[in-house]
């Protein structure tokens, strides 16, 4: 194990310190610790910082867990462990755990209770997702050394196992020569390593009826003969006696239909965007270098006074103030030994001038005859050293380095704007966003907020407005398309003039096997399209479309745009919107992983499943009283319901079953929205 090395990266959750990263000191000190104290083993290879946003620090996690191309060993991450209301990020990294590490969290707070009774207020977390092991450290520079001072020696052992290497083969020898690797003492008082092979394997089943089981309000569909295969959908032309009596297309499972869209959907298109109020959200398509240094001048960091600095480093005296510099632009008169200028945070040092002495180690003697200024001033200070209180050119940020990298995606809140800002960078290489337009079929649809009563047969256009909030919410620009009735002709126009304005066309209806469901027909019959898959094994959603379509863009060149037919029903038109669309979205904009954050819950209840599909359950995600997530059904959840659509944040995971799963039971669960606080 000695001359392996290990790749250890470093999350640091300040919403202070990504506004301003120069606030953090907590880089340098773990830095140190890992370099130090780490025997050789570790190889610092990525920094970010990220706000109190659980989202957001789950996202980073989970491009270095799911996505980076080369394994990351060690996840550290430091700040919002503690007890204020921005402190998530416990909450944020259980939800990802797939194997919790409980004694290296005994370990940390044992040791930190050695020095403070205080530290049993941190709530550290550990454990492995993936093959990676994730540590969060407290955000106090102190304490997150003296955490990971209390575990370090353990972690590449820890670290090579997540890594896959065998246990049997890594235990060779026993404890003992584990312990001497390592560099551990064992001692009385001290943590031992106890070399055990015992198997655990008590199940409890427990089958417990709580009467708050959720059912969908309607029967199982009734099928008597088994589906064949049809090349192609209906032929509209033929008149309903000789449509299809099953879909031609092969039900695919929603892993396989991901596929499919991972494969098909068109690569993002590189743009340039300026630096201003509309690049938060998209994701740079190459990596960025500063224009310049920052700061671009030497600047003092403090109030007082700059000096010239004697040889003997003794400023102690009365010195004439010459000059004043503050932090605003012009010229600034050169400085001699002798005399002084008074200078303020920000302000360049006068030529000449080696260092500044703070305001609070100096007197003021005398004053100009207006008392308006100072005349001369006293500095108690010796061993005063040249350098001091200066941000030295360059010392923040140096012209042609690397400021950020290709695949990092803007956000609003966490500093990149400014950090572009502050080196001169106006325009950068993005991925441009996709164009959307949501469309409606149906000859019954009408708009929602039109007056009066409804006619019988006729339905409120809900689908439309809802689809087009959550891609707008998204970060998208969406037309509205309006609502196509049931006619071929009228349909095709309707798609060939999307097509014309937008690169990516939403509908709902028209999907199913009715002699009126004519979308499936139209994309492959009269725009030439391309049915990817047109059945998913899933509840809501089983007639799900997902086409491409070849056409010409305004410079004459051919190009593919992707057509997404979803169901009519509304909770099966949201639920799909946010399993299939929302991927196929953000991979068109280059941003990575390209899927909705999925974690792990805890039922608050008993759910039914489905017999014969899995199902994609509206739920709402609170964190619990034992700071566990947890899931509770929005309700009935008939596709049609438009009510179970309401306060839900994410989509349960639940697989088929002829039994419940009972309360306290752990399903993955796809977040749509932010996690509701405590309940």
């Amino acid at each position: 194990m000695a001359s392996t090395t290990l790749r250890a990266v470093l999350l640091i959750v300040s919403t202070t310190a990504a506004k301003d990263p120069s606030t953090d000191a907590s880089q340098a000190v773990l830095s140190d610790v890992l370099e130090e104290e780490g025997g050789g083993h570790w190889e610092l290879v990525d920094t970010k910082i990220v706000p109190d946003v659980a989202t957001q620090i789950q996202r980073q996690i989970m491009l270095w867990t799911d996505v980076a191309a080369d394994t990351i060993n060690l996840i550290l991450t430091t700040g919002g462990t503690g007890f204020a209301v921005a402190d998530n990020t416990p909450e944020a990294v259980s939800a990802l755990l797939h194997k919790p590490a409980p004694g290296i969290v005994h370990g940390m707070l044992t040791a930190s209770l050695n020095v403070t009774p205080f530290a049993m207020m941190s709530r550290p977390v550990a454990g492995v997702r993936n093959k990676s092991l994730i540590i969060t450290l407290p955000g106090s520079p102190k304490g997150a050394r003296e955490n990971l001072q209390a575990v370090l020696k353990t972690l590449p052992h820890a670290c090579i196992q997540a890594a896959g290497m065998d246990s049997r083969s890594l235990h060779v020898g026993g404890v003992r020569r584990l312990e001497a690797e390592a560099g551990i003492r064992s001692e009385p008082g001290h943590f031992h390593t106890h070399d055990h092979h015992h198997s655990h394997g008590s199940t409890h089943q427990h089958s417990h009826s709580h009467g708050h089981s959720h059912g969908h309000g309607h029967g199982s569909l009734v099928r008597y003969t088994a589906p064949s295969s049809n090349p192609m959908s209906n032929d509209p032309s033929l008149g309903p006696s000789r449509r299809n009596r099953e879909s031609p297309f092969p039900m695919l499972s929603v892993d396989d239909a991901l596929n499919k869209i991972k494969e098909h959907t068109p690569s993002p298109e590189i743009t340039t965007s300026l630096v201003d109020r509309s690049l938060p959200g998209h994701v740079l398509a190459e990596d960025v270098q500063a224009r310049e240094n920052v700061p671009a001048f030497r600047a003092s960091i403090v109030d007082g006074y700059a000096v010239v600095v004697p040889k003997d480093g003794n400023m102690k005296g009365v010195f004439p103030v010459v000059s004043v510099s503050h932090a605003s632009p012009g010229e600034v008169k050169p400085l001699k030994e002798g005399e002084i200028a008074r200078i303020t945070t920000g302000a360049p040092l006068p030529p000449g001038a080696t260092s500044v002495i703070m305001v609070e180690d100096t007197i003021l003697k005398t004053m100009t005859e207006d008392g308006k200024e100072e005349k001369e001033v006293e500095i108690l200070a010796a061993n005063v050293r040249e350098g001091e209180n200066i941000r030295e050119v360059g010392s923040d940020i140096k012209a042609k380095s690397s400021i950020l990298s290709k695949g990092e995606q803007i956000s609003a809140v966490g500093g990149e704007i400014g950090l572009l800002a502050a080196v001169g960078v106006a325009s950068v290489k993005t991925y441009r966003k996709p164009v959307i337009g949501v469309l409606s079929t149906g000859d019954e649809i009408v708009q929602h907020d039109r007056p009066g009563d409804l006619r019988l047969g006729e339905v409120r256009d809900t689908n439309r407005i809802t689809l087009m909030c959550a891609a707008k919410e998204c970060g998208y620009e969406v037309h509205d398309l309006g609502i196509a009735a049931d006619k071929p002709g009228t349909l095709e126009e309707t798609l060939r003039e999307a097509l014309r304005r937008v690169d990516f066309v939403i509908t709902t209806g028209g999907v199913s096997m009715g002699e009126l469901d004519l979308l499936k027909p139209t994309i492959e019959r009269s725009l030439g399209g391309t049915i990817h898959f047109g059945r998913v094994a899933m509840k809501p959603g089983k007639p799900t479309t997902f086409a491409t379509v070849p056409v010409k863009n305004n410079a004459g060149a051919r190009v593919t745009k992707v057509v997404f037919s979803l169901p009519g029903n509304p909770a099966s038109a949201i639920v799909t919107f946010h399993l299939f669309v929302l991927p196929s979205l953000l991979q068109m904009s280059g941003i990575t992983p390209a899927s909705l954050t999925k974690v792990s819950v805890t039922l608050a209840h008993d759910f039914a499943l489905d017999k014969s599909r899995p199902e994609y359950h509206r739920a709402i995600v609170s964190v619990g009283s034992s700071g566990v997530l947890v899931a509770t059904s929005t309700g009935g959840q008939r596709s049609s319901r438009v009510g179970s659509l309401r306060g839900a944040n994410c989509l349960l995971c639940l697989p088929s079953g002829t039994e419940p799963l009972r309360k306290g039971a752990k399903v993955d669960a796809l977040l749509m929205g932010g996690i509701r606080g405590k309940l």
